[in-house]
C-alpha cells in the first residue's frame, strides 16, 4: 500500500522524511548484519554481547545503572549479564560505595572480545565504504557523529520512554 504522505514529503525534497526513511532501512539492514559480523562464538548472545561496550567506556557497574544506560528493564538485562558472567567475558565484584551491592566488571576475556567485535564492525565498514573517496568518508562520520549528538541532546530533555516505546518504526 502507498503512504502518499511519505512519498509527498520525499518528492517535495524534505530531508527530515528522506533521513528518517533512511534510518529505518539501516536499522532494519543492521539487525541482518549482526549475522555477517564474524566475530567468532563468544559463549553470549548478541544483544548480551552489547552490554560490554559500556563496561569497557564507562567501567564497572551495577546491573541497575547497566540497563539505564542501555535503556532496557533490568530484568532483560540481568538475564543478559548471566550469559556474560557464565561465558567468563565479566565478572561480578563487591560495589565500593555499598558492600551489599555488586557490581559487573569486564574480565580479560571480555576486553578480548571487545576488541574482537570491534575489528569485525570495522572490517564490515571499511569494506562497504572501500569504493568511497577517503574525504566521503570522513564528511559522513562527521555529519553521523553531529547527528548522533543532536539526538542525545535532545533525548536529554525528553521524558523516559517505556522499553516498548523506543523502538524506531
Amino acid at each position: 500500500m502507498r503512504d502518499s504522505n511519505a512519498e509527498d514529503a520525499r518528492d517535495n525534497g524534505d530531508g527530515a522524511a528522506r533521513l528518517a526513511d533512511e534510518l529505518v532501512r539501516f536499522f532494519r539492514l543492521g539487525a541482518r548484519c549482526k549475522g555477517v559480523l564474524n566475530s567468532g562464538d563468544l559463549g553470549a548472545e548478541f544483544s548480551a554481547l552489547m552490554l560490554l561496550l559500556p563496561l569497557r567506556d564507562i567501567g564497572p557497574m551495577r546491573v541497575t545503572d547497566l540497563a539505564e544506560v542501555k535503556q532496557a528493564d533490568p530484568s532483560t538485562i540481568s538475564r543478559q549479564v548471566a550469559q556474560l558472567v557464565k561465558a567468563g567475558l565479566a565478572r561480578r565484584e563487591a560495589d565500593p560505595g555499598d558492600g551489599r551491592a555488586s557490581r559487573l566488571a569486564l574480565t580479560d576475556a571480555g576486553q578480548s572480545a571487545c576488541k574482537q567485535m570491534r575489528e569485525a564492525r570495522q572490517a564490515l565498514i571499511g569494506e562497504t565504504l572501500s569504493h568511497w573517496p577517503a574525504s566521503r568518508v570522513a564528511t559522513f562520520a562527521d555529519l553521523f557523529e553531529d547527528f548522533n549528538s543532536s539526538v542525545e541532546a535532545l533525548l536529554r530533555t525528553m521524558p523516559a520512554a517505556t522499553p516498548s516505546s523506543r523502538e524506531i518504526v
